[in-house]
């Protein structure tokens, strides 16, 4: 009997999973030494090794560098977004940059971390990290990220300084709903599309109620419902990353 036959074999046996979960043609263990290949297999850069020394923890770093919203390809493609709401501002005076920042970070952190599109997750359900620690670690770079990439693209547009860091707080709110809609769904696209469409409707009632399109950025009075709802999402999140690795 081969070792795939009795990892299949045991799995059948056991009570209260069907039969056609886990097909006899399906080698776990190959599929899992794939898994692992995929991501440890390159040596690490330089952004790893200085990640590793600085959180004390090689397996942490390989997660947050192997982030599918901070690789390359989602970075750049961030990076054209607000240089063309940049643009967008200088040509019409109209802030883009302020109300496309929040939208990119929310889509950002919804997929820092999950499974279907992380080819670290599997691998991250072995390690002795916390799915918690691993989530945060990602979830700062992201945003960091971001918010210096929207900083600099709001600067660089010659919006108003209320504005320019007026952002930062809805940001940080409807970065919050896609990363508890994302951990509680176990779905990225979830998560962002709750994010984005949150953003979308708030931008647009608000615009409605005011007639002012940067009211969504610039008004203190929505300053405490932004950072409770970003208390309230963020404590769901905390709440569904607490589950035990393996369960759902």
């Amino acid at each position: 009997m081969t070792f795939s036959h009795e990892m299949t074999g045991d799995r059948d046996d056991l009570p209260g999973l069907g039969q056609d979960r886990c097909p006899r043609d399906v080698d776990l263990h190959r599929v899992w030494l794939g898994v692992a290949a995929e991501v440890w297999r390159r040596r690490p850069g330089l952004v790893e090794r200085l990640a590793g020394r600085a959180l004390r923890s090689p397996g942490l770093a390989r997660a947050l560098v192997t982030t599918p919203s901070l690789l390359p390809g989602w970075v750049i493609a961030s990076a054209v977004v607000l240089a063309a709401g940049m643009f967008a501002t200088l040509g019409t005076g109209t802030p883009f940059v302020a109300l496309f920042a929040p939208a990119v970070a929310a889509a950002g952190i919804a997929y820092a971390y999950g499974p279907g599109i992380d080819p670290a997750w599997e691998l991250s359900q072995s390690m002795a990290v916390s799915d918690r620690m691993v989530l945060l670690a990602r979830v700062l770079a992201v945003f960091a990220l971001n918010a210096a990439l929207g900083l600099a693209a709001s600067a660089a547009s010659g919006t108003a300084a209320a504005v320019t860091f007026g952002w930062l707080v809805p940001m940080t709110a409807v970065s919050a709903l896609a990363l508890a809609a994302a951990t509680v769904t176990r779905s990225a696209n979830a998560g962002a599309a709750a994010g984005l469409a949150a953003w979308a409707i708030t931008v647009l009632s608000v615009h409605s109620a005011s007639g002012v399109v940067t009211t969504a950025v610039a008004s203190s009075a929505l300053v405490v419902p932004y950072l409770a709802a970003a208390a309230a999402c963020g404590a769901i999140a905390w709440f569904a990353t607490g589950i035990p690795k393996g369960t759902s």
